[in-house]
């Protein structure tokens, strides 16, 4: 069944654009594409899509009113997915968007919306509540927190695998992204695991805390 998905973006070309490229997607049903925030939650609540991909910029400032849609779109319907898009890596925004969790969030920037597959992706792993941040983005989340915090323990190779990650890719994609064997994947990710304190809990549970571990602003 396709992924029902509602697109907002206020820049007509974009928006256009964008929206001619998922409907060439057989796994994305488009439901709605709309320009402002309003129209966005409004249609969020008639359709009831699986996701939403929204630009950060949109009337009236143009500052960060898709970031609070998205936190409104994950009060008032959890089960809805969300990929916000912003031309640049916008850190402030980021740890606002995923202050509260990366379950179900996704951060990319514009430049990789040419690449089809990978934004259906996207749209695909934030629908069944996992997360999809952009390496760039989550690059400058990791470097923000510096050196301190529960991260300290971890090899430059952890950190690694904990980055690809939090982009929303299983072991077998890890392997792939890091030139590593399955195996080996999955012993740096248990080892991440144990040094930030999550064996006991449930292995969806473990990777998003994992990833909460650097991107959450506390102590930013």
């Amino acid at each position: 069944m396709a992924l029902r998905v509602v697109f907002a973006d206020d820049n007509y070309l974009v928006r256009e654009g964008l929206a001619a490229l998922l409907a060439q997607a057989e796994a994305i049903d488009l439901v709605d594409v709309v320009a402002d925030p309003e129209t966005l939650l409004a249609s969020v609540a008639m359709h009831s899509p699986d996701a939403v991909l929204t630009d950060i910029r949109m009337p009236p400032s143009h500052t960060d009113e898709g970031i609070e849609a998205a936190k409104r779109i994950r009060a008032r319907h959890p089960g809805v997915g969300v990929v916000v898009l912003s031309q640049y890596v916008e850190e402030d925004y980021a740890f606002d968007l995923l202050s509260d969790g990366v379950a179900g969030m996704g951060y990319l920037l514009k430049e990789r919306v040419g690449d089809l597959d990978e934004l259906v992706r996207a749209l695909t792993e934030v629908a069944r509540g996992g997360s999809a941040l952009d390496p760039l983005v989550v690059e400058a989340l990791l470097a923000r927190r510096g050196n301190d915090g529960p991260l300290l323990g971890l090899t430059d190779r952890e950190r690694e695998v904990l980055a690809v990650m939090a982009t929303g890719r299983n072991n077998a994609a890890i392997a792939r992204t890091l030139f590593m064997s399955d195996r080996a994947v999955e012993k740096h990710i248990g080892s991440v695991f144990q040094k930030l304190g999550l064996v006991e809990e449930h292995e969806t549970n473990r990777r998003v805390m994992a990833v909460l571990a650097y991107v959450k602003a506390s102590g930013a």
